[in-house]
């Protein structure tokens, strides 16, 4: 199943109020507008585990999540799924209480019979004080799903007859003080930031200036009321378009950098996406499988035919049909390489191995851009980014606070580079020189005569990458062995992130690549030297080097 699931190291589902939410929700809720509208809801595992994976505690029993992100495809019923945690934010006992010794109980106060009984060392919960809920919209005079969910649960479900509830269309009072009002961009401002829980329904929307900054103004206002009523947000949203530089677009490469290991300190986002695989949507048998992948649970309230006929249609877009239904990322019009011909070329299990004949790339910098480090096997033109001391050889500029006055550990750069040279049988190593001149000089002086391939005699490690005419030909010799099949990579997804995120630009020289503008933070750096080490691989192939046997004498290349 292909899915992306972040959570924190301390993340324990056996401490969690959702146990909880889940029984108090299955209680109460019941189905929205719709072909199953007042039926109550059921979870499976899937939607059972986030609700619980939402609730999770820190030992001292705070919320162990800012943030919650969960991306499906379009008809999962998202918009439900947070007209959930609406109503059990606003109504239910949603906050720490201290660990039951077993046997207490929880009931409803109003009389209706919801009674949920403890086990020993579990979380009790207990209400929210004055609990504020905001389901944010991107557009003037649109409430939304997620509140259309929520006003019918209040006027015709069980939760309709709670003493002093007043359910309007465009405001829910809640009794005791408090409110879940939905808002838009211009709205949301107004207000005095009294925010305990927040929905974002479908982030992929908020690709707008004014939206970004409502996004920020209410994220913002939630950490005013943090420490005493344990405020967080949710968004849930179908794939986004690359390059719109939405909110989810920006979840997901957070996401990614938490993977990779680029944000310090504690991570308080929890992520959760899943999506299909399906490399021709013309095979049907594939399309289905993918379809099921991507749908999961919530493929038992959907047509799988209906889904298939939608990629069929002639009036169908194949990138907007993988993003809606098959929830995965698509490349963008300008995009150097396809997502797809990229990940084909995936070989996880040719990593390179210590004493393998390679060839070495360096793209470097010292502030704001990144710093990376590639090696390409010369027997099989495998490319990967070399790992020392379990990090990728990539310096990048952290991002948010902890990237202000950051430079490049330039000592750590030059361990990796000795490293290198000691593990593998380097024949090659092209370097873009520009802010990295002493060391490249130095590097030559050490390692030059190892070397069976060079750049000149004179300067044998420089290779230029502001000459239009080679550079060119050098892209267009990687891109078409990516395209081929005759490149192979080892999955890695810093090196993934800066290939995709590399923009083709077209020059009189030819094509060259490009961030998508010079102020973005969406680095190709990585791709950059990637680049050079199969270009030098290129090289060496022209001497003889097959990986075994070495010609007697070097050559250079950089002209």
């Amino acid at each position: 199943m292909p899915r992306t699931l972040v959570r924190a190291p301390a993340h324990d589902r056996t401490r969690s109020l959702g146990w909880l939410a889940l029984a108090w929700i299955e209680f109460f809720y019941v189905h929205g507008p719709g072909d199953v509208q007042g039926q109550p809801v059921r979870h499976g595992d899937e939607y059972a585990g986030f609700i619980v994976d939402c609730y999770a505690l820190d030992e001292p029993g705070k919320l162990l999540y800012d943030s919650g992100f969960f991306s499906r495809p379009k008809g999962t019923n998202k918009s439900g799924l947070a007209a959930e945690f609406c109503l059990f934010e606003a109504l239910g006992p949603c906050r720490f209480a201290g660990y039951a010794e077993g046997g207490e109980v929880y009931e409803d106060p109003w009389g209706f019979g919801f009674r949920y009984e403890y086990v020993a060392g579990e979380p009790m919960g207990r209400p929210v004080q004055t609990p504020f809920i905001r389901v944010m919209a991107t557009e003037e005079e649109q409430t939304g799903n997620v509140f259309d969910n929520v006003h019918y649960n209040l006027t015709e479900g069980p939760l309709a007859d709670v003493p002093g509830i007043d359910p309007g269309l465009t405001r829910v009072n809640l009794p005791g003080g408090g409110e879940i009002t939905p808002s838009t961009a211009s709205s949301a401002s107004k207000d005095g930031g009294k925010e305990t829980f927040v929905v974002f329904d479908e982030s992929h929307l908020y690709n707008t200036p004014e939206l970004r900054r409502m996004y920020k103004t209410v994220t913002r206002n939630l950490r005013k009321r943090k420490k005493f009523a344990g405020t967080w947000y949710l968004e849930t949203t179908t794939m986004f378009a690359p390059g719109e530089e939405s909110i989810a677009e920006t979840t997901y490469e957070q996401a990614e950098a938490i993977l990779e290991r680029r944000v310090r300190g504690r991570s308080r986002s929890l992520f959760d996406h899943r999506w299909g695989e399906c490399a021709d949507v013309t095979a049907e048998a594939d399309l289905r499988a993918a379809i099921l992948e991507a749908f999961g649970e919530a493929i038992e309230w959907n047509d799988i035919d209906g889904i298939v006929d939608e990629f069929y249609t002639l009036l169908a877009d194949e990138a907007d049909s993988r993003r809606y239904f098959l929830n995965a990322k698509t490349s963008v019009v300008d995009a150097w390489v396809p997502e797809k011909a990229w990940t084909d070329c995936g070989a996880p299990e040719k990593r390179l191995q210590p004493g393998d004949v390679i060839t070495l790339g360096f793209d470097g910098s010292v502030r704001d851009d990144s710093t990376a480090l590639a090696a390409c096997r010369v027997s099989d033109g495998h490319v990967q980014l070399l790992e020392h001391d379990g990090w990728p050889t990539c310096w990048e500029k952290p991002p948010g606070p902890e990237g202000e006055g950051w430079q490049v550990d330039r000592e750590a750069v030059n361990a990796a580079v000795a490293w290198a040279f000691t593990t593998y049988k380097v024949v090659g190593f092209y370097c873009d020189p520009p802010h990295w001149q002493d060391y490249v000089d130095a590097w030559s002086a050490e390692f030059a005569d190892q070397l069976e391939v060079k750049g000149t005699q004179g300067r044998p490690l420089e290779w230029w990458t502001n000459r239009p005419l080679v550079m060119s030909r050098s892209l267009e010799r990687f891109h078409e062995a990516v395209l081929e099949g005759d490149l192979t990579h080892d999955g890695g997804t810093v090196l993934k992130r800066h290939v995709l995120n590399a923009r083709r630009r077209k020059t009189r020289s030819g094509d060259v690549i490009m961030k998508e503008h010079p102020k973005s933070m969406r680095k190709i750096d990585a791709a950059m030297a990637a680049t050079l080490a199969y270009e030098c691989r290129a090289d060496a192939i022209a001497l003889g080097v097959d990986g075994v046997e070495e010609p007697s004498e070097a050559y250079s290349f950089n002209v």
